[in-house]
């Protein structure tokens, strides 16, 4: 095995979906995907909305449980009898930080129930000195370790799920989409907080997101994904400066320029043709029934990821 923290080798996780009497077809949501992740490295995910980015970070975690592959932990695989020894050094922060908090429970024991889990602390003052530390960790106050998760902001919210993730001290977090649902101003705040973090404890992170402005920011290498697939794997500069897949170049097309001069000269590549449904894939690549490149390869064999240039590897027959 490799000294990779994480390695993840051929990934599937299908769900069952029911199509009429007795009868169901696997939806594939994540199909087969392989990457490794390095100690205090960010991996960026990137994708549009329902590419399965974020049932990738739910597989790692095993809060599905996973159809095929494996996934490797400091050359330990990680399966179904082992899982809790390894949610120890794993943890989520999740999109939503809405939902993803108990109405009912205080900010207290929100933060302190994976020490209860896992039964971390010798006494119940040790218990409280651990939840105040990871308060003041993420910029929040002891005193609101006795308030509910409706009393505060979405940014506030975010930073208690934040310091719930880092109770066990994890060498790994799944960051689900975590800035999608805050304010521009407090997505850099937070941002920042996990960059700070990430350089304190020596984190490692699989960073998802569709927004690549975020992720270029934060992430050392970006892994595009398409249809439960990914297209194109680089260092997060390369990718930027030199994307080869005809879908993560649209994707890139995408992204705002502050500079209104630039702006007006950068052409928008608006993809044509159907989004296939992941219930009826096309036949060969996902992709050629949007590609502008696509030629009677793509429909005939699907592309595998190969290496172009020195850890920049992309799925597509029309690379030169």
């Amino acid at each position: 095995m490799s000294k990779a923290l994480l390695e993840v080798k051929e990934l599937k996780q299908y769900f069952p979906i029911s199509t009429g009497l007795f009868k169901t077809i696997n939806l594939k949501a994540v199909d087969g995907i392989s990457f490794s992740i390095e100690h205090g490295e960010t991996l960026g995910l990137v994708g549009e909305s329902g590419c399965g980015k974020s049932t990738v970070g739910r597989a790692l975690i095993q809060l599905y449980k996973v159809t095929g592959g494996q996934i490797f932990f400091e050359g330990n695989e990680i399966n179904a009898k082992n899982i809790k020894d390894y949610r120890k050094v794993m943890a989520m922060v999740f999109q939503d930080p809405y939902s993803s908090l108990d109405p009912r429970m205080t900010v207290g024991d929100i933060i302190g129930e994976p020490l209860d889990i896992h039964k971390t602390y010798k006494s119940k003052q040790n218990r409280r000195d651990r939840i105040q530390q990871l308060m003041e960790i993420v910029g929040l106050s002891n005193e609101h370790a006795n308030r509910y998760p409706h009393e505060f902001s979405g940014g506030q919210r975010q930073r208690i799920g934040i310091a719930r993730a880092l109770a066990l001290n994890p060498k790994f977090i799944i960051c689900d989409e975590p800035v999608s649902a805050l304010d521009v101003s407090i997505q850099a705040q937070i941002i920042n907080m996990f960059e700070e973090l990430q350089e304190s404890l020596n984190l490692a992170y699989l960073f998802i997101a569709h927004d690549l402005s975020v992720v270029k920011h934060i992430s050392k290498r970006i892994a595009v994904m398409y249809m439960g697939k990914i297209v194109e794997l680089a260092s997060s500069d390369e990718l930027i400066n030199s994307p080869l897949h005809p879908y993560t170049v649209s994707l890139l097309s995408a992204v705002p320029v502050p500079d209104p001069n630039i702006a007006k000269t950068k052409k928008r590549i608006v993809l044509q043709g159907d989004i296939p449904s992941p219930m009826n894939m096309p036949s060969g690549c996902p992709f050629r029934t949007r590609c502008p490149k696509a030629t009677e390869i793509c429909a005939k064999e699907l592309p595998l990821l190969r290496e172009m240039s020195q850890g920049h590897t992309v799925a597509c027959h029309n690379i030169d």
